[in-house]
């Protein structure tokens, strides 16, 4: 679970999973202080991150020789009430054509983009009372 609170500064937020924790932000254009990533920069770093670590253990469980992986991700809401995400997945090392294949039918079932090509609701959680300052 990621707790987020928000901080003096406007927009500037602060997040933590219990272990580790960092900043998001939005830019100066917004009102932020572009001090931290923004909140679909997130979206977009969750499945870049996702898409290079799935296939580094693809890689090592089957033992095939890649070497690095890098993705760039790109959030497009050209379109309303819709968006998509493209990305560009760059694989390392000495791999065949059946190699690279079974790394990016990997990477096409990585956990996150599994998650979010769902139809994904949200749930707020029921409060009572009032909040205390």
């Amino acid at each position: 679970m990621i707790r987020v609170s928000s901080l003096e500064k406007p927009y500037r937020t602060s997040f933590t999973n219990g272990r580790h924790s960092a900043v998001a932000d939005v830019p100066l254009e917004k009102g932020g202080a572009d001090e931290g990533f923004g909140p679909h920069e997130l979206l977009e770093a969750a499945l870049a991150t996702c898409l290079t670590m799935t296939v580094q253990m693809y890689a090592a469980k089957h033992g095939l020789p890649l070497t690095a992986a890098h993705c760039a991700v790109r959030l497009d809401r050209s379109v309303p009430n819709d968006f998509v995400l493209h990305y560009d997945l760059v694989l390392d090392g000495p791999l065949g054509p059946d190699e690279t294949e079974q790394l990016r039918e990997a990477a096409r079932n990585c956990p996150v983009g599994r998650t979010i090509s769902s139809a994904p609701r949200l749930v707020a959680a029921s409060r009572s009372g009032v909040a205390s300052t």
